[in-house]
């Protein structure tokens, strides 16, 4: 049997499951068949043992100290990804006497949305569709509901490519966010946030798990169950985690890039740092470029995790496609429900892949002129 080695990696601007650093797969691989001083593998361990505590805890200190978490919040490590959330949300807080604002700003958003529907009223307070979802709302451009149950907000759309630059301020309102695609890629002002959810799949690790960060005060707003034991914020808080067996191997891998945040990149203006570089280099050539490429988003809604654009016609598109990814150059294809092509450049995601795929697209702009 052949074995694969690092030169046979492909550039994955796959939207999610998403690329994960090198060393933390080379640390996962050394380690998977026996963890030093375990004697068993991750995939084998109690998540009620010493070892997998110390794992799930070092995961949350490490979130704690990049996000400046304050112990005002509880860190949950949950399962059933952020469509999950979508309902978990509003089944907590919401009811048919109560009214929840959302921002209307694309695909996801618009998914949560529905779901919440389902418990109580929605008011919509931000709509972006008029503009075929290109950008966010900007700096007061909307104001929250008075006695709003909270204010949902996506700070990142995968599909559209557009994203908040900012935190915005709801005042009294809770601020409830869906960061999956953008989690970690920047400093939060956390302060202003009441609850922040995120698949762990885009920038921190595999799928199977979703991070839940939840202030505390959050579960006085509680409506009047009962709730499902596993979509109880409550109960899953007074677990931590643990009600049932929590994602093991998706929680260790998470452990790794926190500690890859940390210790090797320097922490999360760093790796802000190096998430506009990465973008920068790749919408200033598009710009460049006489239209050839046009990106989706304008300017300053542009996301640094999902690039999109389009190119005179599908034919083209496709061509395009199917010739990157002989080049080594995989996970180019648009949403099916939108088409055109997007590049996911998350954190782990090198700079040297953004500058093979603009060396591709120059050489393809030249021979498809």
């Amino acid at each position: 049997m052949s074995t694969a080695t690092v030169s046979d990696r492909v550039f994955n601007f796959s939207a999610g499951p998403a690329t994960l650093p090198l060393k933390v797969l080379q640390e996962a691989q050394e380690h998977l068949l026996c963890l030093p001083g375990v004697g068993a593998s991750i995939l084998e361990i109690s998540h009620r043992s010493p070892p997998f505590e110390a794992i799930i805890g070092g995961a949350e200190a490490d979130m704690r100290k990049l996000l400046g978490i304050s112990d005002d919040y509880a860190v949950l490590f949950l399962q059933g990804g952020a469509t999950t959330q979508f309902s978990m949300v509003p089944m907590n807080f919401l009811n048919k006497e109560k009214s929840a604002d959302y921002i209307l700003q694309g695909a996801w958003s618009k998914k949560a949305m529905g779901e919440a529907k389902k418990h109580g009223n929605v008011n919509v307070v931000w709509d972006g569709s008029s503009e075929k979802f290109s950008r966010v709302p900007r700096p007061g451009e909307f104001t929250a509901s008075q006695g709003a149950a909270y204010l949902h907000m996506t700070s990142n759309e995968t599909i559209e490519g557009i994203e908040f630059h900012h935190d915005p301020d709801t005042g009294e309102v809770p601020l409830v966010c869906d960061a999956s695609s953008d989690f970690m890629h920047r400093p939060l002002d956390m302060k202003k946030f009441a609850l922040i959810y995120a698949g762990a799949q885009k920038n921190v690790g595999p799928a199977g798990a979703t991070v839940v960060i939840i202030r505390k005060d959050m579960l006085d707003r509680q409506v009047e169950g009962p709730f499902p034991t596993m979509l109880d914020y409550k109960k899953m808080v007074a677990g931590a985690s643990m009600h049932n067996t929590p994602p093991v191997f998706t929680i260790y891998i998470l452990s790794l890039v926190m500690k890859w945040l940390l210790h090797d990149i320097g922490g999360l203006d760093k790796m802000h740092q190096l998430n506009q570089k990465k973008a920068g280099l790749l919408y200033d050539f598009m710009d460049q470029s006489g239209g050839y490429y046009k990106p989706h988003a304008q300017k300053d809604s542009r996301s640094l995790m999902n690039v999109t654009w389009r190119m005179r016609d599908e034919d083209l598109e496709k061509k395009f496609i199917k010739e990157a990814k002989a080049a080594k150059l995989d996970g180019l294809k648009g949403h099916r429900d939108v088409g055109g092509l997007r590049a996911s450049l998350y954190n782990a995601f090198p700079y040297e892949g953004v500058e093979a795929l603009v060396g591709f697209m120059k050489e393809f702009m030249k021979n498809n002129g």
